[in-house]
Order: C-alpha cells, then sequence, then structure tokens
C-alpha cells in the first residue's frame, strides 16, 4: 500500500492481451494474491486506471486484481473514433471479463467501475454470468434536484470543454501545472497529481514532448453520448447485485444512480461525504472501506 509521495504503480504480476470483438488490443494486467477474491478494476472518461493506484493499492494484499484501461487510454494504442463508443466499451467488459477465465482460469468475479465504465456496465451483457456482483462508483446517471435535459447539457458542455482543451505538452510538469490550477482537481495533492499526469500522457509519435494518452475527440464523443445512455439504464434488468458509491450529492456534478425515486431507495447506496465525481482518487480510503463492508457483508470477500 502507497503512503505519501511515493505513489509508483508496482510492476504487475502477470499481462495478457486481450483483443475485443472488433480485434483490439487491450492490455490486462495482474496484481495482487492470486489466492484471492478476484476483482476486475478499470476508469472513468480521460483517465486511466495508474491513476487510481491509491485505490485499488487497498486491495493488492487479499484480492486477485485485474486492472485495464479502456480502448484509447492509458496504455492502450489510439484506436479508430468511429468505434470508440459506448456500446463497443460495453462489449469490451464481457471481452474482458470473458478472457480473464479463459487464460488465468475460472473465477467469480466483482466489476469495480468508475463513471464511463460503471454506465458501460449497466449497458453490458453481465447476465451471462460475466461478474458476480458491480461495484460502481458514481455512475454518470442523475444530477440530483434536475431533469434528465439537464444531464444532456452537461454532457454537450464536457463535449465542447474537451475539444477545446490542450491536448501537447512539452514536459509532464506543464500539465500537473495546469491540472493545479482546474477545480476539478482540487481534491487531490500534489503526488496524486504527478500520478494522474504520468498515468494520462504519452510521448508523442514525434519525439517533441507528450500528448493526452486520450486523444480529446475520443474523450468529447463519450460524452455526447452520456445522455442517451443514462436515460436507459434499467437496474431491474440487472442479473448480478450492484454496489453503487457515489460522490457527495450536494456538490456540483456530482450524480445520482438512478431517474426513479423508488428505485433509488431500493439500490445499494451509499455515498462519500466531501468528495466529487473524482471520490475515488480524492478518498481512496473510504472508498476502500466501503466496498470492503459491501464485498464482507456480501460474502463476495470470501469468494
Amino acid at each position: 500500500m502507497t503512503s505519501g509521495s511515493d505513489l509508483k504503480v508496482p510492476a504487475p504480476t502477470a499481462t495478457h492481451e486481450v483483443r475485443a470483438v472488433d480485434g483490439y488490443p487491450i492490455l490486462l494486467r495482474r496484481h495482487g494474491n492470486p489466492n484471492g477474491p478476484r476483482l476486475v478494476m478499470s476508469h472513468g472518461n480521460g483517465f486511466a486506471i495508474d491513476a487510481y493506484w491509491p485505490f485499488w493499492s487497498r486491495f493488492v494484499e487479499g484480492f486477485d486484481v485485474f486492472v485495464f484501461d479502456i480502448r484509447s487510454h492509458g496504455r492502450n494504442p489510439v484506436g479508430g473514433l468511429d468505434t470508440h463508443c459506448i456500446p463497443m466499451l460495453s462489449e469490451d467488459l464481457v471481452c474482458v471479463s470473458q478472457e480473464i477465465d479463459n487464460h488465468f482460469g475460472a473465477k467469480g468475479k466483482v466489476g469495480v467501475f468508475h463513471s464511463l465504465t460503471a454506465l458501460a456496465a449497466l449497458h453490458a451483457r453481465v447476465g451471462g454470468g460475466e461478474f458476480a456482483a458491480l461495484v460502481l462508483f458514481d455512475p454518470p446517471i442523475l444530477l440530483p434536484g434536475r431533469e434528465m435535459e439537464e444531464l444532456e447539457a452537461l454532457g454537450s458542455r464536457m463535449g465542447k470543454a474537451t475539444r477545446r482543451r490542450r491536448e501537447h505538452f512539452g514536459t509532464p510538469a506543464e500539465y500537473i501545472n495546469l491540472l493545479s490550477h482546474s477545480e476539478a482537481f482540487n481534491g487531490l495533492d500534489l503526488a496524486k497529481l504527478e500520478l494522474f499526469a504520468r498515468s494520462s500522457l504519452r510521448p508523442a509519435a514525434d519525439g517533441n514532448g507528450f500528448k493526452l494518452a486520450c486523444p480529446r475527440e475520443h474523450e468529447a464523443r463519450m460524452w455526447d453520448a452520456l445522455y442517451p445512455f443514462a436515460r436507459t439504464v434499467d437496474f431491474a434488468a440487472m442479473a448480478c447485485p450492484v454496489k453503487v458509491i457515489g460522490s457527495d450529492p450536494t456538490v456540483p456534478n456530482s450524480f445520482l444512480p438512478s431517474t426513479v425515486m423508488p428505485e433509488l431507495i431500493r439500490l445499494d447506496y451509499d455515498f462519500v461525504p466531501e468528495t466529487t465525481h473524482l471520490l475515488q482518487l480524492e478518498q481512496p480510503t473510504e472508498c476502500a472501506a466501503f466496498m470492503l463492508d459491501y464485498l464482507a457483508k456480501s460474502a463476495l470477500s470470501a469468494k
């Protein structure tokens, strides 16, 4: 487990290339205890799973942890824009789950996803037994106290803002400086900002500095699709248990997991006070504690 400024992601115990249905390669990495219960983790739009190391480091001692970046993010190559969509991402989650079983041996798995991948998981074919349960962090489904149309407006604003974003930097320090002045990253200290920057940049192909690992147009396309996919989530159709851990619902642009209040009441829903949409990065210990409590109560930590 990491502490202080030592936020370096260790080498995995194993790696494996997963081929998606369209042939796109996804790098899968294994960490932790191979004899422990199995967790499969991924991240939000424009991010990379390495940036979540302060969170998932809490599980490597007792769990069999598989992590991967979504297509055109992190350590994966940039793929085609025409296949960069939520339905394909949902298919990718299923492919990753099935390939883990095929290559490392079948075993019950809990899917742990944040934001975009949480939304993709809710549209994936998880009824086939790919996951014993899902733990979803702040799935972007409903803005508290607002109409669904306001989520459409948010997605549109975020898409436009992403397309205007700077995507080339001479050094990682330039990107860290930019993040430090962004309100969205106010909850991260310098060590976490440095980790985020290392995880989200790749050397430019021409050897001149660094570029965002996920091109801004790829990220923007996902924001464009947010509203229609949030509107069609049906928790009642899920074949496995779903735990939702949200950010503080009193914070602007946090999310609630349902558009229907009775459904929200029925859901296994908790939130972490004084956090934003980046809750796993801001308060990794508290987020891990909520998740461990759920796994223990559900007896999933013993499987």
